[in-house]
């Protein structure tokens, strides 16, 4: 299996899941950790874990991303679980190598929108590269991806649906006001997501008439 498996992973795509990780991380460390914009999802449950309780994103993530995985194992396949776990394990270390240093602009807290915003960009560019490459630099991207080919739904609404439910929860930490901005931030950084997967993906025909 393993030799089958070597077959099947491409280089550039270990690279782009890569990039697409570090991306992701330096979004979420430098705009959302200290702007109260969450996101939903897997990562969103990070930050909540990491404003009630301490744990570090980097910790957490791993822990959760390694569960929804498993999950998507039998759906997605041995060759997604590499990719993800590849991805996975580069959004936790990037994580912690961001974390030696403090945020680039701090005062992005006082600007919730521009926070919204750019934040959609980091992590929809972060991830959507990770989905392209074929894998999920989080367990929420595995779930979304496995559900949009169960169900036969764009992923954008999977991932509506996931995040609403995390932001939810975090009415207990993060006034109403600011989850407006998240909400932005979920519904921006899903639609980035569902672009970059179906870029140079073939059109489908419209049915014949009968």
């Amino acid at each position: 299996m393993l030799k089958k498996l070597k077959q099947e992973l491409k280089w550039n795509s270990c690279l782009l899941a890569l990039l697409g990780s570090a991306i992701l991380a330096f979004g979420l460390y430098n705009i959302h950790s200290i702007s109260n914009v969450t996101e939903g999802g897997v990562l969103g449950l990070t930050l909540l874990l990491h404003h009630w309780f301490g744990i570090s994103p980097s910790a957490s993530g791993a822990v959760l991303n390694l569960a929804c995985y498993l999950l998507g194992l039998r759906t997605l396949g041995v060759s997604f679980l590499a990719y993800s776990l590849l991805s996975g394990g580069g959004f936790s270390l990037f994580y912690a190598i961001f974390e030696q240093f403090p945020p680039i602009w701090p005062q992005i807290a006082e600007h919730p929108l521009i926070a919204a915003i750019v934040g959609a960009v980091f992590v929809g560019v972060g991830a959507g590269l990770s989905v392209r490459a074929g894998g999920a630099p989080s367990g929420d991207d595995a779930l979304a991806m496995s559900l949009s080919r169960l169900l036969h739904q764009p992923i954008e609404r999977i991932y509506l649906i996931s995040d609403l439910i995390v932001l939810a929860m975090s009415v207990s930490y993060i006034p109403l006001p600011r989850l407006a901005y998240s909400l932005l931030t979920v519904i921006l950084s899903g639609q980035i997501i569902g672009f970059i997967q179906r870029i140079g993906a073939p059109v489908p025909e419209p049915a014949a008439e009968s």
